[in-house]
């Protein structure tokens, strides 16, 4: 390329343009992930138990839930397309979370199914735009230090357990309705961290895309796209359940609390040890044995909820259900989808898993709860993991 054409390209965007590394850039991107995964922190446990309150049934409660995971099919795919044409994630991240913003001002000022299914559909469209982006950024100021992610995204975890410790006691002391607050205020943060971070330069390549279906169609990218899908499938009825039925045990909301966090504080534990563990094995062993572990806990769910000790045993794989699997997922699409196709592999990763995998996964959970309440809703998820377990086996190679 000519200077004078490269420096067109930089035409009024050199002062976007900054030194990105893990040492300048740790402390800001922390600060985003904190407070992006405080929202989850408040959304996982809690919004189908604020549901519940409102009088919805399990399957509209199952339906809710399935929408908010739903619109990330398509979100990150069409935000990962426009920040890979423009090269300028941050500027779409911050687009993203404002809308974020306002869309959820539909969350305080609606109580009644339909208004509150069209906030949760504008709400989380644009909210699951925004992740795919900034973990593409992130990456890109790691470079040669992508093994250090995970002592950025542990901060997202430590957000998660804030919040839902936090909100846990809100809602003990107040009730389940100070949540929709709880999450305008968060989203508002998440959008002010966005100003912490900057575009790094404008890097329009005017490239077609041909080259992006042939990376997905490798054996080994559709059969870990596929895997994902079904990993995260399985956790539609921990995500979607989970608090309603241990409230339905009697556990207190405290307790109840304390159990998502100690599912987070595992996972911690890996993000803590994710370079040591891909020195000492195979990214496919990490995925075949988190598979494992994450059977184990969805049985021990379905028949041992009764017991906090055995509780206390499950919330701990979530170190390998999530923890594990993710870190292990993410490393692979990391490799497999490079330069100006980054972007747009995490979105696909994003909308296979946690979009079209969740939203499946908690729209069947609300009638398999409906119909066999605990057992068959964990029993379904752990038939997911089996199925997952030998698509991993059979194709997912490095």
């Amino acid at each position: 390329m000519s200077a004078n054409k490269e420096d067109s390209l930089k035409t009024g965007s050199s002062q976007a343009e900054q030194p990105c590394s893990y040492r300048t850039a740790y402390t800001k991107l922390s600060i985003h992930y904190f407070f992006y995964f405080s929202v989850l922190g408040a959304l996982l446990p809690y919004l189908g138990l604020y549901f519940q309150s409102l009088s919805f049934s399990p399957v509209e409660i199952g339906q809710l839930l399935g929408v908010l995971m739903a619109t990330k099919v398509i979100a990150p795919n069409v935000w990962g397309w426009l920040s890979d044409r423009s090269g300028l994630p941050i500027k779409w991240v911050r687009l993203a979370t404002g809308l974020t913003v306002v869309s959820g001002i539909g969350l305080v000022s609606f109580a009644s199914y339909w208004p509150l299914l069209l906030t949760v559909l504008f709400f989380s469209f644009f909210w699951h735009a925004s992740l795919p982006q900034f973990e593409s950024y992130t990456f890109g100021c790691l470079g040669d230090e992508k093994h250090r992610y995970g002592e950025i995204r542990l901060w997202g975890s430590v957000g998660f357990i804030a919040a839902v410790v936090l909100i846990g006691w809100q809602i003990e002391q107040v009730g389940v309705g100070v949540l929709p607050w709880d999450l305008f205020a968060l989203l508002t943060l998440v959008w002010l961290t966005t100003f912490l971070v900057r575009d790094r330069g404008r890097r329009i390549v005017h490239e077609d895309d041909s080259g992006f279906m042939q990376i997905v169609r490798q054996p080994a990218v559709w059969h870990l796209l596929l895997v994902s899908f079904l990993v995260q499938l399985s956790h539609g009825t921990y995500y979607a359940f989970f608090t309603i039925h241990l409230s339905e045990l009697g556990y207190d909301k405290t307790s109840i609390a304390w159990l998502w966090a100690l599912g987070v504080i595992a996972e911690i534990g890996v993000f803590l040890y994710m370079s040591r563990l891909f020195q000492a094995y195979s990214v496919r062993f990490l995925i075949l044995l988190s598979i494992v572990l994450t059977l184990i806990r969805w049985l021990m769910n379905a028949y041992l909820a009764d017991h906090l000790g055995w509780m206390l045993v499950a919330q701990t794989l979530h170190a390998a259900s999530f923890g594990l699997f993710h870190a292990a997922a993410i490393h692979l699409i990391d490799h497999f989808f490079r330069g100006r196709h980054h972007g747009k592999g995490q979105a696909i990763f994003a909308a296979s898993s946690h979009g079209l995998g969740g939203a499946v996964g908690m729209l069947s959970a609300g009638y398999a709860w409906s119909w066999g309440h605990a057992e068959l809703a964990y029993g379904l998820s752990a038939l997911a993991v089996l199925v997952a377990w030998w698509f991993a086996w059979r194709g997912v190679r490095v």
